[in-house]
């Protein structure tokens, strides 16, 4: 839990009630933050929020997020329809907004606070990611570096890492910014390629690092080791190497097990052997995996792809490391949020039956 302890109050503390008008928008049951309490409204798919707080509500919003990043997804109206009413909101409730300047253009936004994701993750105590599961990886690839808090607004498919809907994020929201909410780290992986033992490129995963051919349906031929023990050899299109988030992923497609987010696991899970008792297998996350391509191999084009993102070129004979990064995505989500549901509510499982 990410309870701020500022966030306690005795009781008797007196509560004002506000309302928050802006066009037709319905009225959701006010909540506590700070020495306010506001009923609290939510914006239909198709409205621009355009909430009007007086200058005391402003002033007297006692969050643990001060600084917050909007980013989105470039050339999305609908995304940069829900961007649109966060911006107005958050900037009226008296937070420092900080703008990806991807999206400002479309925001109309041009002043000292558009920035890329570097300097945001120097600044931002927050970053809200209007968008996909991949815009949440592009970010959270970068942010990770910087340990800055991040929830999703989910303007994609699955959504399995953006846990808030279009249709009613607000009140969630107004929860995370009170400080009311859940707070947990999933790790990255590191992914590097070696030639000639010298290091070439390098690049984070959030989900999975995958070695693959770069002509559709050759295979190639590599080694794999653990912590520095031969496990096997492969023929075959590669193979996933996955964190406990990409677990339902690239990996869940290729038949890999899902692995809850706190286990310390990864899973690698080869695709499409030549042989077929390679099975997928989960091992310690804090193993390193050591890739070595076959120098016989006749696909010179071949790539170890972070997040399906960014691209490290790999050559016949080099030598793949990959392994846990330092760095960690701090997701924060609402209270109610429950790890189990996400994963009936995306994969169609069974409701209960009683």
């Amino acid at each position: 839990m990410g309870m701020d302890p500022r966030l306690s109050r005795g009781k008797g503390r007196h509560y004002r009630q506000e309302r928050a008008v802006a066009g037709n928008l319905g009225l959701f049951p006010r909540i506590r933050c700070g020495r306010t309490s506001r009923w609290q409204t939510n914006p239909p798919q198709s409205a621009v929020y355009s909430p009007q707080y007086s200058s005391q509500t402003r002033q007297t919003m006692d969050s643990p997020f001060k600084t917050i990043a909007l980013i989105g997804k470039p050339h999305h109206e609908g995304a940069n329809q829900t961007l649109t009413g966060l911006h107005q909101y958050l900037t009226t409730r008296g937070f420092r907004v900080l703008v990806e300047s991807r999206v400002a253009h479309a925001l109309g936004i041009m002043d000292e606070n558009v920035m890329d994701l570097v300097q945001l993750g120097q600044q931002a105590d927050l970053a809200i990611v209007v968008g996909g599961d991949g815009n949440m990886l592009g970010a959270a690839r970068v942010l990770s570096r910087f340990d800055v808090a991040v929830i999703g607004v989910n303007r994609g498919n699955l959504g399995f890492l953006t846990d808030l809907s279009p249709q009613d994020y607000l009140l969630p929201l107004e929860q995370v910014l009170c400080g009311h909410y859940k707070s947990e780290h999933r790790f990255l992986l590191e992914a590097a390629v070696y030639r000639h033992g010298e290091r070439k490129s390098n690049n984070l995963a959030v989900n999975e690092a995958v070695l693959h051919p770069g002509k559709i349906a050759h295979m190639i031929e590599f080694e794999v080791y653990i912590d520095g023990s031969f496990m096997y050899s492969q023929r075959s299109d590669g193979i996933i190497v996955a964190t406990p988030t990409g677990s339902t992923a690239y990996s869940l497609s290729a038949g890999g097990a899902i692995l809850t987010p706190k286990l310390n696991a990864i899973t690698l899970v080869p695709m499409f052997p030549h042989t077929l008792s390679s099975r997928p297998i989960v091992l310690d996350a804090d193993s390193e995996v050591r890739l070595l391509v076959s120098p016989d191999n006749q696909d010179d084009a071949m790539q170890v792809s972070c997040d399906g993102q960014v691209t490290l070129a790999v050559h016949p004979g080099d030598e793949i490391l990959i392994k846990k990064s330092s760095h960690k995505l701090h997701l924060v989500h609402p209270l109610d949020y429950s790890y189990f549901h996400v994963l009936r509510n995306k994969l169609g499982w069974g409701s209960k039956l009683f």
